[in-house]
């Protein structure tokens, strides 16, 4: 049975799994103007499939290739055979995302643009999409701006609710949370990251929703795990393990799933229980799996000089490398043999720009500006470069 949170001060109740609209079937290739048959089906079937356990959520972004195109595609044929059009749309609720576009006439455009693109005449939620530095940051609240844009569409009854999604740093997390204008965000946060949850926690003293962004996938790979990972988390699975993690904290309200087969929607169904309840409170299985997977980490921190604790007080690095990010993914191969998910996440940098920063580690100069800020003692640059070396691979750059 699906289980359902309030989404902080917007009131909406939302189920605890929301459909992500990143990856359907043939989602990006070719013209976004045109959605393949092949597109549409796999978008009929797993929307339909998703509604029908309950998962009444439906995310996806302007940027998300032919996503809000096919969602207004078929969304109208999901209803019930009693069910009107109208009736239909009351049950769906949908979030869109715009990031900040440089002026009030392209910001409002494409928020009329994407309004087509849904066939809907409401965003339930909005988010701008991407405020990950602080350039986008300042072009969000430049007066008279985007921001302006969609304050106006809100006036107007086309958007119901306002919120952020970001991939930036803690300290622009906190900032934007601060600025009390949104009610809502959209940020990582995960069992094998958990920098982040001062911002999950601030948000909940101001009552904002708490949607999390990719656990599977940017969260560690979970549908591919280790064969250690899942030893350690046994009897669940790595993923089950890491929304139970997630949903225990009762300040997360929904995580995204981006499905593209119905199959993949079950393997998270099997984790909503009769053993955790809305609250967030699990029994005594997950506090024993979880004290499991964390003493993999204190055995491998127990070797010495070895765990960084992902404190950041090493940055910043003169040469832009993204230090805390490659001594977590040594974390992970180290004390989980999390070798594929690492190959694949460190093989991004120096493609994202402000949605994955940092140079390759063989960059680091050996400068010794990071050593006397660590308060673990380690030794920095011979990590950097170990780690690049392992997982460095051409053929996989992004």
């Amino acid at each position: 049975m699906m289980l359902y949170r309030r989404f902080g001060k917007t009131e909406l109740q939302l189920p605890v799994f929301t459909l992500g609209g990143m990856r359907f079937v043939e989602g990006w290739t070719g013209p976004h103007e045109v959605v393949p048959d092949e597109t549409v089906q796999n978008v009929f079937e797993v929307a339909q499939y998703a509604l029908d356990a309950g998962i009444n959520h439906f995310e996806t972004a302007r940027d998300y290739g032919r996503s809000e195109r096919a969602y207004g595609k078929i969304w109208p044929q999901l209803k019930k055979p009693s069910e009107t059009k109208s009736q239909l749309r009351e049950r769906i609720i949908f979030t869109t995302k715009i990031a900040p576009l440089p002026t009030y006439d392209k910001m409002r455009a494409a928020i009329d643009d994407s309004l087509e693109r849904l066939q809907i005449d409401v965003i339930d939620n909005f988010d701008i999409h991407g405020i990950n530095n602080e350039e986008k940051y300042e072009r969000t609240f430049q007066k008279n701006g985007c921001l302006k844009a969609v304050e106006d569409a809100m006036k107007e009854g086309l958007i119901k609710h306002l919120g952020f999604s970001t991939h930036g740093d803690l300290a622009l997390i906190l900032k934007l949370i601060d600025t009390d204008v949104f009610e809502s965000l959209n940020l990582h946060y995960y069992y094998f990251f958990q920098r982040n949850l001062p911002a999950v926690q601030r948000a909940a003293e101001k009552d904002m929703g708490v949607f999390i962004i990719s656990p599977n996938d940017k969260g560690g790979q979970l549908f591919n795990p280790s064969e250690k990972l899942i030893r350690l988390t046994a009897p669940l699975s790595p993923m089950n393990f890491n929304d139970r993690f997630c949903l225990s904290h009762p300040e997360i309200h929904t995580l995204s799933l981006g499905a593209n087969h119905p199959d993949q929607i079950d393997s998270h169904l099997s984790s909503l229980s009769a053993d955790m309840e809305d609250d967030g409170k699990t029994n005594s299985l997950f506090d024993q799996i979880k004290n499991r997977v964390d003493q993999s980490a204190v055995t491998f921190q127990k070797q010495g000089k070895q765990y960084c604790t992902v404190c950041h007080e090493c940055l910043p690095c003169p040469e832009s490398i993204n230090i805390p990010e490659v001594l977590r993914f040594r974390n992970m191969w180290k004390a989980y043999d999390m070798q594929t998910f690492v190959s694949y996440r460190y093989n991004m940098l120096e493609a994202h720009s402000d949605w994955f920063p940092g140079q390759y580690a063989h960059k680091c100069t050996e400068c010794g500006d990071c050593l006397p800020r660590c308060p673990e003692k380690l030794p920095i640059p011979q990590f950097l470069l170990e780690t690049h070396h392992k997982f460095y691979d051409p053929q996989k750059k992004q």
